[in-house]
């Protein structure tokens, strides 16, 4: 089976046209024919631009879910860690993807972005982190200064990675055990998605080491970069909204850990604490090259890259979440599809050419860079 869904029209045509002598035709019917052929390849290449359109829509599968609201990791304290499970309802052993919300958010956050992916054929684990979730955020409705105390709390930054290990352990004894979702894990590929504070979950769990700087309490030597929390398991990350060098998580060096392809996807209105948008097109700059890929999309703001709908809670407003959402999804589905199914075809679509007919509303350009 072909990872080019064009190849049996290019089969069917070559048999096609094998039988006809071109020798014994004249002149105005070879023009004819080779008139049909080229029509044909251009058709052909006109459908694998659009395939990025399609994959916006939802997937071929219905879908399970099972919530763990209570689960404990025993190695942290009992550190309290509530997992949503969203899985095809039909039997089969899919690759999965962990899914890290940002300051304030809760397992809902990327609610439609998970079910997206999972009706795709993926088994999609939805984080809380209850050091940062939408409680916390809220907690004597000082806003502000909760999301300043939890983006720079030791604790938090360091067992947000922790968090991701946790569930890919919890995966590895649901595929021996659990009676509805034993057999259900290929925990041999292995993704993370993230935004915002999800984010640095998902740079971190990869590779990248966060700063000491601004860690409250201070870890020893309280300057420069922090130790490992990668996980060697992941395969790929997409990291919504990654963040530039700055405070509060990463110097420039810290980039240069980085050991896994990561698609990095924000815009020109994705305002970063105390940055400019365009600190975050730093962050590219300093990973080592290696299946690395950023997508910049024009006019979209730091919101957009998170979408609850469906789950029934309300969320933070955005100009352009509905215009970016099926570029987002389009692309972190083409993303995992290279990554964790081997999908070479996948790879070319990664362009600014085949995404173009994503663009609409006020996201009216994009630009796609690779490394």
């Amino acid at each position: 089976k072909s990872a080019n869904p064009n190849s049996a029209k290019i089969v069917s045509w070559k048999l096609f046209f094998a039988p006809i002598n071109f020798k014994m035709m004249d002149t105005s019917m070879r023009v004819v024919i080779l008139t049909v052929m080229i029509g044909l390849v251009l058709m052909s290449t006109t459908a694998a631009a659009e395939a990025p359109l399609d994959l916006a829509k939802p997937g071929p599968y219905a879908l399970k879910t099972i919530e763990f609201p209570d689960l404990r990791d025993s190695a942290r304290n009992n550190r309290h860690v509530p997992i949503k499970v969203h899985f095809p309802e039909n039997k089969g052993t899919w690759p999965v993807v962990v899914v890290s919300h940002g300051a304030g958010g809760h397992w809902d956050a990327n609610y439609a972005q998970a079910r997206h992916l999972a009706s795709y054929g993926y088994v999609v684990l939805c984080l809380e982190h209850l050091g940062s979730n939408t409680d916390r955020l809220k907690k004597g409705f000082r806003f502000m200064k909760n999301l300043r105390e939890m983006t720079r709390d030791t604790d938090e930054l360091f067992n947000r990675p922790k968090d991701v290990g946790f569930a890919i352990d919890c995966a590895e004894s649901w595929n021996r055990d659990h009676s509805d979702l034993r057999g259900r894990f290929d925990l041999d590929h292995i993704g993370v998605l993230g935004h915002s504070y999800g984010a640095y979950t998902v740079l971190v769990v990869c590779g990248v080491r966060p700063a000491l700087d601004w860690l409250n309490p201070p870890v020893p030597p309280g300057k420069g970069i922090g130790p490992d929390l990668s996980d060697t398991r992941v395969d790929a990350g997409v990291a919504l909204s990654p963040q530039g060098p700055g405070e509060p998580y990463f110097h420039n060096e810290s980039y240069g850990y980085l050991k896994r392809p990561v698609l990095g996807i924000s815009g020109t209105r994705d305002q970063q604490q105390g940055a400019k948008p365009e600190n975050r097109l730093k962050y590219f700059e300093y990973i080592p090259p290696g299946g690395q890929i950023l997508i910049w999309l024009n006019n979209a703001d730091h919101m957009a890259f998170s979408d609850s709908t469906g789950a029934g809670h309300i969320m933070l407003p955005s100009k352009s979440r509905d215009d970016a959402q099926p570029l987002v999804r389009a692309a972190t589905l083409l993303f995992f599809n290279l990554h964790l199914k081997n999908d070479q075809a996948a790879d070319a679509a990664l362009s600014k050419e085949s995404l173009k007919p994503l663009l609409r509303g006020v996201v009216d350009g994009l630009e796609v860079f690779r490394k």
